[in-house]
């Protein structure tokens, strides 16, 4: 995918939550948990796109 449409989507992404958040009257712990969920699902996205998760299988946490 080209560089200039993973912005693209981005800015989109962002505009759109942007309009949620301002327009939409909603609880705020409900629009709390909207924005870490499309936060979350762009971070993943983004990583599935440059390919780095394959990289998070890798990753050991130990005590």
């Amino acid at each position: 995918m080209p560089l200039i449409q993973v912005v693209l989507v981005l800015v989109v992404v962002g505009v759109v939550l942007s309009l949620i958040n301002r327009f939409i009257p909603m609880a705020r712990s409900i629009k709390s948990i909207l924005n870490a969920v499309v936060i979350i699902t762009v971070v993943l996205w983004l990583l599935n796109v440059f390919g780095l998760s394959s990289y998070l299988s890798t990753i050991r946490v130990e005590r």
